[in-house]
């Protein structure tokens, strides 16, 4: 079963910290994974945290610190001077340390690289953070396993052995030549069943994927997605091999990026969590909800635009709402279809054909809801047939092209280097709806001549 973290074992840990039984402590946290640890210094007070921090060790509170949230991470590390952050960074991979290193503040980082002991360690941290985190060479790592193409099976062997006590998981053997570029893999049933004699110039695999350091996160997650790929290396300029990304490291980026991606469809401008401030909170929420407000402000003045209709034919009141949230709705639908395609990279075929299959299949849709509008009006709320003929073909047309808004809007957005997500929020939804009461309106009055 699930480690499960109830109100009651918090409880008994925080009852333990206040009588400081620091054994009994101990032996009840042996047991627990560090991102259960995690979890429950999330749930606790400060000073708690803090305690259960400095008790641990080093081996096991680096990796708790870097499962925690940013927030609660950065209260701890308020709490930890910069030799002891620089004990729990010495015992993370590089990828892992970078990134915590990264939200100190630029004194203290300079204090926290100073007080690492293993040079060469620093050395990596300080070169992964000259990169953006959003590219491939701030999500890499620097631990991995690679043999020089020249070295024969037995060497390769020894090396591989050094090499992978600093490596937590071995996913790949990369080969390079003396310059250190990328050649390609080596297969562990070729070096297992191979003379210990042979070169590993006749035996590796010239076939590797890789990345630059400067490609975009997303991209490299779309590449180890569509192979399949645990880890990938990456490969700075001149094609020298510089470290690897791998798949724990694409989960994050995929997640944090779906996150964006459904904050932005609910019109929140910025990555925002419910616990931020008020102020943070509201500046992330405004703008859209000014853009919402101003699309009010034309949808009010279209209808007043059409003050003598309203005046001749009230039944098309009742249904402005109806039309304007079809639109809306229809938009988002196929927004949201073509915002997933291109962010799994799987829409394929001409724009004509994917104009062709949007209007066929809006027109299915809006003649068999048109059908039910139609027929419920004319039955059970009794309007006369050129109202319902209007509706019906109003309700059709405002389907047909919110549909091919929706469609092709995240398109020009993607092309224009503009985050296609944009599209399935409010930005589409207040489009389409003044459009909508545009065209019921223009069509009613072509219709029933007012």
């Amino acid at each position: 079963m699930p480690f499960e973290i109830t109100k009651d074992y918090i409880q008994k840990i925080q009852q333990l910290i206040a009588e400081d039984k620091e054994d009994t402590l101990l032996e009840m946290l042996a047991e627990v994974h560090y991102a259960d640890i995690a979890e429950i210094i999330e749930e606790i007070e400060y000073s708690e945290a803090i305690y259960i921090i400095k008790l641990l060790e080093s081996d096991v509170t680096s990796e708790i610190i870097a499962e925690l949230d940013e927030d609660t991470r950065e209260n701890i590390l308020k709490g930890l001077s910069s030799k002891e952050i620089a004990e729990e960074i010495s015992e993370l991979d590089t990828d892992d340390a970078a990134d915590i290193i990264s939200e100190l503040s630029d004194k203290q980082i300079k204090e926290v690289i100073s007080h690492i002991e293993d040079e060469e360690h620093a050395k990596d941290i300080i070169e992964l953070l000259r990169y953006d985190e959003d590219t491939a060479g701030g999500l890499m790592a620097k631990e991995l396993v690679k043999v020089n193409e020249n070295w024969n099976v037995l060497t390769c062997v020894k090396e591989m052995r050094a090499q992978a006590e600093e490596v937590t998981r071995v996913h790949s053997i990369y080969v390079v030549d003396d310059n250190d570029i990328l050649k390609g893999r080596l297969s562990l049933k070729d070096l297992l069943t191979t003379s210990t004699k042979t070169a590993i110039k006749d035996v590796f695999i010239k076939k590797v994927d890789s990345v630059n350091v400067n490609d975009d996160a997303e991209d490299v997650a779309k590449i180890m997605q569509k192979y399949d790929l645990e880890a990938i290396p990456v490969v700075d300029e001149l094609g020298r091999l510089v470290g690897r990304i791998t798949i724990d490291d694409i989960v994050d980026v995929i997640k944090e990026e779906a996150e964006k991606d459904y904050q932005m469809a609910a019109g929140i401008s910025q990555d925002v969590e419910a616990d931020d401030t008020i102020w943070e909170l509201t500046k992330a929420r405004l703008p859209w909800l000014i853009l919402a407000l101003f699309g009010g402000f034309v949808s009010v003045s279209i209808l007043g635009g059409f003050q003598e209709a309203m005046n001749k034919y009230p039944v098309l009141f009742f249904f402005t709402p109806l039309i304007a949230a079809m639109a809306g709705n229809v938009g988002v639908q196929s927004s949201a279809i073509i915002v997933q395609g291109l962010a799994n990279d799987s829409l394929r075929g001409s724009y004509f054909k994917r104009l062709l299959k949007e209007v066929s299949q809006s027109l299915l849709n809006g003649f068999v809801l048109a059908a039910i509008l139609m027929s419920a009006g004319m039955f059970f709320l009794g309007f006369e047939l050129k109202v319902g003929i209007t509706v019906a073909i109003s309700l059709i047309s405002v389907i047909i092209i919110a549909s091919i808004i929706g469609t092709f809007i995240p398109i020009i957005l993607d092309k224009r280097g503009i985050d296609p997500a944009l599209a399935t929020g409010p930005f589409i939804t207040t489009s389409n709806d003044i459009l909508g009461i545009l065209i019921y309106f223009s069509i009613a009055k072509l219709i029933l001549g007012f």
